[in-house]
């Protein structure tokens, strides 16, 4: 954050705070006493054009899963993952259709989750 885009940096983490605060991604609340939090980190972009010049800054925040521990902190592991054949069918048909492309600024899962998970706040985020 020392760097010349330092500015257009924290603009683009005040954007993911502020999106995932509209999207009630998450509750604040104070960690009680028997429970460890989740660390998290930033991840920069800079997204650029066809002649390389830099047009979007983003800043996603994610947390550090790997630290934590099976059948303390989850029971199962569980993702989605597209099959081959669907993904060459996909790419048949969007081959032969003309194709929008766009940029999604945000993105959420829609899953829900059955246990309690806490996380920290981002350290440039905190309240007092």
């Amino acid at each position: 954050m020392m760097g010349p885009d330092s500015e257009k940096w924290l603009e683009a983490m005040k954007s993911e705070i502020g999106s995932m605060y509209e999207n009630k991604v998450w509750t604040l609340v104070d960690l009680p006493d028997d429970w460890q939090a989740i660390e998290n980190k930033w991840i920069f972009k800079r997204k650029t054009d066809a002649d390389s010049s830099v047009t979007i800054y983003k800043a996603r925040i994610v947390a550090k899963g790997f630290r934590q521990v099976q059948s303390v902190d989850y029971d199962e592991i569980f993702s989605l993952v597209s099959m081959l054949k669907s993904v060459r069918i996909m790419l048949a048909i969007a081959a032969f259709y003309e194709i929008w492309q766009m940029d999604i600024k945000t993105t959420f899962l829609n899953g829900f989750i059955k246990e309690e998970l806490y996380m920290m706040q981002p350290e440039s985020f905190c309240r007092s």
